[in-house]
């Protein structure tokens, strides 16, 4: 294990435009459930309550669920988040891409992020394109019976000006799952020198493609606690240990 950190070390320290890539596990030490684990929110409801299906069905039922579950307003970045925030100020790191939607990159200090899967943090007008802060929801929920039904515009449908939270759902499209958004996420895979992967199974695609698109040579450091299909691919480094604990130990090695 030492010997893996002090490798691990030396790649990033010599590296200029690591590329970090993040899943649910690195703010599970932030205490955000994950999703597929033993006691992960699959276990408490199947996947098809997030989907795009279901949230036209149900959108109060969605929006419950969805508050409870996926929005933690008073959730801290932890030791994983800020060595990351740090690295980036450091000039190491040079984009952070992530499955996450809690925004802990951006309050431990990160720039340049791209939250794959979008964000909790905001709604939006499927018709108009207004913006509602979460907050906003919240409240709208509490004192509204269709409060998710925009009321900034009017559509022949009620459904056609429902407000969405700005996430990707099963069966959904996001801002990055366009031509130009795949093709700005693999220009970046291709040019970085190093591919930091934190807390994602990589099993879900699209998002579990990305390190394929790395150049050969280039070093892949994963660290998981479960495994990953990449785990025995060429120039492939992997630890199975907590994030936080082994990114402290990684920067105090640097």
């Amino acid at each position: 294990m030492e010997s893996t950190i002090q490798e691990c070390a030396g790649m990033i320290r010599d590296s200029k435009n690591m590329v970090v890539l993040t899943g649910a596990g690195i703010s599970t030490e932030s205490g955000i459930k994950d999703f597929r684990s033993r006691t992960g929110i699959y276990q408490l409801a199947p996947e098809y309550i997030l989907s795009l299906d279901y949230f036209y069905q149900q959108p109060r039922a969605f929006y419950q669920f969805a508050f409870e579950n996926l929005y933690h307003p008073n959730a801290v970045p932890n030791k994983g988040h800020d060595i990351i925030a740090y690295w980036e100020k450091q000039g190491m790191v040079t984009q952070i891409i992530t499955q996450n939607i809690d925004g802990l990159h951006q309050k431990a200090g990160s720039k340049h992020v791209i939250e794959f899967h979008g964000t909790m943090e905001t709604a939006i007008c499927l018709n108009c394109g207004k913006i509602y802060s979460a907050d906003e929801m919240g409240r709208r929920m509490n004192t509204m019976e269709d409060f998710y039904v925009c009321d900034a515009c009017e559509a022949a449908q009620k459904f056609e000006h429902y407000i969405k939270p700005n996430v990707v759902l099963f069966g959904d499209s996001g801002e990055w799952f366009t031509p130009e958004g795949f093709h700005t996420i693999l220009n970046k895979m291709e040019s970085a020198d190093c591919i930091l992967v934190l807390g994602t199974s990589l099993n879900v695609t699209p998002f579990s493609t990305f390190p394929q698109y790395k150049q050969e040579g280039v070093p892949l450091i994963i660290i998981n606690i479960g495994q990953t299909p990449y785990d025995h691919q060429p120039d492939t480094h992997v630890i199975h240990e907590s994030i936080g604990q082994t990114l402290t130990e990684i920067n105090e090695a640097l």
